[in-house]
């Protein structure tokens, strides 16, 4: 082994070299610093604050695992539509004013508001249905423009569910569907229900609802046609007065399948589809990208991976009905 030593004078002239280098990248860290405290990130959802919440806090972990933490190295701005979605153009236009970095948005209606408002912010998407299908984006693969994101594959699952809501309910002759078509994804998710329908031998009674003030005459109709079993199809409006729709879905005394957990939680018979809080974290990861300087249309849009199917027996009970022991082995959530 051999072994290095250093003279005195070698270390005369080391030492000022050293602090030398010291002072000159000074200015490069400080400057990285100053270009991650400025970084500013604008969040536009087509529901409410109290909806988004555990989403948002996802969201945030996601951001912290990745060292940017709110109020230290980034700015968060947060607009809420609450299912007003008339008034997503003037929200996204204030978060485009305050010369946000990035955008993330959720909800379909949220998305396009914010990609008709600037073609230059870059726009991370969380919960669309069908991006493509609804123009958001050319394709997955390559999703061009400056959107990209993730997508909850709603549209996807959507037969799916009613799939489950037969397999509870055999005797099931008529399901109600609830949407709102000012949402885009709304009717093309209709469309599939409707195709899935005859192969399950019932019939669909879509009832729309389009503001708050519908709801009620919503579930009216749908008692007076006498529907057996309810379906939700995904929608800000809708999600956002949650707790106005189980209480009337348990009034009605209507098995209903809704696309998140949170009804469940609530009252709500039961549940399937993307487990959303997954879907926010993994966000993060393209808002770290962006700031890093990769261009949106070159990160291709992912879809998720975990999906979610809970139920509330306690409900079940309620309704007078048995919940297959098929449907309970299967469920991620099981409350009692």
């Amino acid at each position: 082994m051999r072994l290095w030593t250093l003279r005195p004078s070698c270390l005369a002239v080391a030492r000022p070299t050293i602090v030398a280098l010291i002072i000159l990248l000074i200015p490069v860290v400080t400057a990285a610093q100053q270009a991650w405290a400025s970084a500013r990130i604008g969040i536009l959802s087509s529901s409410s604050p109290e909806r988004e919440q555990g989403y948002l806090a996802a969201f945030l972990q996601g951001l912290r695992d990745l060292r940017y933490w709110e109020g230290k190295n980034i700015v968060v701005d947060r607009r809420y539509a609450a299912g007003k979605f008339e008034t997503l153009p003037e929200l996204a236009a204030e978060l485009v004013r305050l010369k946000v970095d990035v955008l993330v948005v959720t909800g379909t209606p949220a998305a396009h508001a914010a990609k008709n408002a600037t073609r230059v912010i870059p726009i991370v998407m969380v919960t669309p249905a069908d991006p493509v299908g609804t123009g958001l984006i050319a394709s997955l693969a390559r999703p061009g423009g400056n959107v990209t994101g993730l997508t909850d594959l709603t549209a996807e699952v959507v037969a799916k569910r009613l799939e489950l809501i037969k397999e509870v309910i055999p005797a099931a002759t008529r399901v109600g569907v609830l949407l709102n078509p000012a949402n885009r994804s709304n009717l093309p998710q209709l469309q599939l229900i409707l195709e899935a329908a005859p192969a399950l031998g019932v019939s669909i009674l879509a009832v729309e609802v389009r503001r708050l003030d519908d709801i009620d005459r919503a579930f009216a109709t749908i008692r007076a046609k006498q529907a057996t079993a309810l379906l939700l199809i995904a929608d800000g409006l809708l999600g956002s007065n949650r707790k106005r729709i189980v209480e009337l879905t348990a009034k009605s005394r209507l098995p209903a399948i809704y696309w998140r957990r949170e009804f469940v939680e609530d009252g709500g018979l039961m549940s399937y589809g993307a487990s959303v809080g997954d879907l926010y974290r993994r966000a993060a990861a393209y808002v770290d990208k962006i700031l890093k300087g990769a261009a949106p249309s070159e990160l291709p849009v992912e879809q998720p991976t975990k999906f979610e199917l809970a139920i509330n027996l306690a409900t079940a009970r309620a309704l007078g009905l048995t919940m297959p022991r098929s449907i309970v082995v299967r469920a991620d959530e099981v409350i009692r």
